[in-house]
């Protein structure tokens, strides 16, 4: 009798694994791991990588699979195919996508950075300080047209009452080159500023010491209040996974104020060390300069939820750089109910 017992038993068992098999193949996907493709790979979203790194998100009962869109419009189209559950990217590509109506819009539904993240690179190490006028009749590499880098960039030039173009008493602003092919272009043209994101300026400065680092772009806009990366997920994905979403901010705002506190009790070396598994090849004395240095410029948001003023910021920027083609709602675009949920 005990051997039929346990004949059942394990036939029971063997029919539940196999129906479960037979259900993630049928599309019984399992919400609790997403997949998630972030714009670049930069220490500008350290609270991120630290709830990877510190077991946040695995305390929530989550598992993130990341993967590197390359630029905001790569990973777009990876949340739109289907490839991605959530992506890590610019705001400007929502707008974007809801200005083409189209179905199951993505939406904003959490914000991480608030500033320009980006830092300006010169050819020339003097300790003269930078004046954004030293832009005047030289060439700078910005990015990718209708990318926020190039955009916020754009705007701060313009804002500071000087002319884009060729001209002698111009800035010629480049927006021809990929988001991650900035660097190699840099040092093979003859422009003598970038703007690159951390790690990769300290990276380029360690291969060219004759280069520095002279500024923010987020200085140079007063590090105004710019939703500058967002977690962006389908419309349909925020409504029926509103527990995934929720968890998934949870874990985010944990790793802020974890290192908020490192670096307000001047403990940069446990902040580095939070993000250190994420960036292969860098010391923790690098990880400490760069975590200082988005600290300095107030770049991450201290809560998630992106509000209706910075929302119009962002719309000022793009609409500078020619890059709106009508008008765009606030509540098309962004989706609150997660982020004041987590808050409350």
């Amino acid at each position: 009798m005990k051997k039929i017992k346990l004949a059942v038993v394990t036939c029971l068992c063997f029919m539940m694994a196999l129906t479960t098999t037979l259900l993630v193949g049928c599309g019984g996907k399992d919400y609790s791991k997403i997949n998630l493709n972030e714009v670049t790979h930069s220490i500008f979203y350290a609270p991120f990588y630290a709830a990877i790194n510190l077991g946040y998100f695995e305390d929530e009962g989550l598992e993130v699979n990341l993967t590197n869109g390359g630029g905001s419009n790569y990973s777009m189209s990876a949340l739109v195919s289907g490839s991605a559950d959530i992506i890590l990217a610019g705001p400007e590509t929502v707008v974007y996508t809801s200005q083409e109506g189209i179905s199951d819009a993505p939406k904003v539904f959490g914000q991480l950075t608030q500033t320009d993240g980006s830092f300006i690179v010169s050819k020339e190490n003097t300790n003269e300080p930078f004046e954004i006028t030293d832009l005047i009749g030289e060439t700078i590499i910005g990015g990718r047209a209708g990318g926020l880098p190039a955009m916020t960039l754009q705007y701060a030039i313009e804002q500071h009452g000087l002319e884009i173009g060729t001209g002698e008493n111009q800035v010629n602003l480049r927006t021809d080159v990929a988001f991650d092919a900035i660097a190699s272009e840099f040092v093979n043209s003859d422009a003598k500023y970038c703007t690159l994101f951390e790690p990769n300026a300290s990276n380029l400065i360690a291969e060219h010491p004759e280069y520095k680092i002279v500024a923010s772009v987020g200085s140079l806009v007063n590090n105004t209040n710019i939703p500058y990366t967002c977690f962006i997920a389908k419309d349909s994905y925020i409504k029926d996974h509103s527990d995934v979403c929720e968890k998934f901010l949870r874990a985010v705002i944990r790793a802020y104020d974890y290192l908020k506190e490192c670096y307000e009790n001047n403990n940069l070396r446990s902040a580095a060390e939070a993000l250190l598994p994420s960036f292969d090849g860098l010391s923790i004395s690098d990880m400490e300069i760069a975590v200082e240095a988005y600290y300095r410029i107030n770049a991450f948001a201290s809560n998630p939820i992106m509000n209706q003023s910075a929302f119009e910021m962002l719309l000022a920027i793009t609409e500078n750089a020619g890059m709106l083609n009508g008008n765009t709602d606030y509540e098309s675009v962004v989706d609150t109910s997660i982020a004041e949920k987590v808050v409350a």
